[in-house]
């Protein structure tokens, strides 16, 4: 099953995710299919960039995001709120 989740880069108290479609079963950072976006949380305002024709694709496709990138996928307005 592929999940859109993500996956930690950047150094040691300064997380940077990568938003990706990958593998259920891989490890967090192992290796994905396909980047979509990315996500900083440190940076203020917070910088949050996705590819919305991605996301949706990989949605039409059964993609199953999960709970973080769901939100993420709802503020920037790629997926309505149920």
């Amino acid at each position: 099953m592929v999940k859109l989740r993500l996956t930690r880069m950047g150094a040691k108290k300064a997380p940077f995710y990568r938003i990706v479609a990958m593998d259920s079963r891989k490890a967090r950072d192992g290796q994905y299919i396909e980047q979509i976006g990315y996500y900083n949380p440190v940076s203020e305002p917070k910088q949050i960039v996705i590819d919305a024709d991605k996301a949706r694709a990989w949605l039409l496709k059964g993609a199953q995001p999960t709970e973080t990138v769901m939100g993420i996928l709802i503020s920037q307005g790629i997926v309505e709120k149920k």
